[in-house]
């Protein structure tokens, strides 16, 4: 099964056509799509587009990003009454960003542990966000143990995939991957064991090397495995069915059918 693992089809930058870009991923042979959400504001757009598309799978979170316009009190009871519905399949999209310029440490590490104890709480995998900040997100994620989940755009070292793939998670790799010139991702993508790997578009952001300067779309996962299957020397076949396989096992909610 060919996933995209995370997919932020409900961006208002599909507005105008998430319909025919629902249709081109599946015509690529997309079958599973996972859409987290950013912010508590942005929930019922979430929401809306999971039930519009049936082959996608809902995600809630509130991104590192967002945390300054957080209003944590009242967005994570939000977060919480949303984790309570049986066809959300993670929390997410969460975590941490030390990027110059992005949002206090102190603030996002706040909205993370709470974010994280959430999931623990319902039981639910998480999804990462890890941009500069993997070593931190390890401290938190031992503190507060949570059922694994998926690093998303994972672009840290051997010995940090290596701890992330100790406390449960998979790894993605997307449009960063098909760049000859991303030499560590492409190197992990090579060597690390398939079983630790998923696909991601991130759409509409990481467009591939074929796509800059343009939206990125879902449909791009199944080139992603073509390169990815490239890197490795394997089969396209085999790199599709390990990495859906992959996602199924760690978001167990998204083999249930609607």
């Amino acid at each position: 099964m060919l996933v995209d693992s995370h997919c932020h089809l409900d961006a208002s930058e599909f507005d105008p056509d998430r319909d025919a870009v629902a249709g081109r991923a599946a015509a690529a042979g997309v079958e599973l799509i996972v859409v987290p959400a950013v912010a508590a504001g942005l929930f019922d757009a979430t929401a809306a587009t999971v039930a519009a598309f049936p082959a996608c799978r809902a995600a809630y979170g509130i991104h590192p990003l967002y945390a300054a316009e957080a209003d944590p009190e009242a967005d994570l009871a939000r977060l919480d009454a949303r984790l309570s519905d049986p066809g959300v399949v993670a929390v997410g999209e969460i975590g941490l960003d030390f990027y110059p310029g992005h949002p206090d440490p102190a603030r996002q590490s706040e909205l993370f542990d709470a974010q994280l104890r959430l999931a623990r709480q319902h039981a639910l995998p998480v999804l990462l966000h890890v941009r500069r900040a993997v070593d931190a997100v390890l401290k938190q994620l031992r503190r507060i143990e949570v059922p694994g989940g998926i690093a998303h755009a994972f672009n840290g070292s051997r010995q940090q995939a290596e701890q992330l793939i100790g406390l449960g998670f998979k790894l993605g790799f997307g449009g960063a991957m098909t760049f000859g010139g991303s030499h560590r991702i492409r190197r992990l993508a090579a060597e690390l064991p398939l079983s630790a790997i998923v696909l991601e578009s991130d759409a509409p952001d990481m467009a591939p090397a074929w796509g800059q300067g343009a939206r990125n779309e879902p449909a791009n996962v199944a080139r992603y495995a073509t390169v990815l299957a490239e890197l490795r020397g394997d089969s396209l076949e085999h790199v599709v069915e390990v990495t859906g396989r992959n996602v199924l096992a760690c978001l167990p909610r998204c083999r249930a059918t609607r």
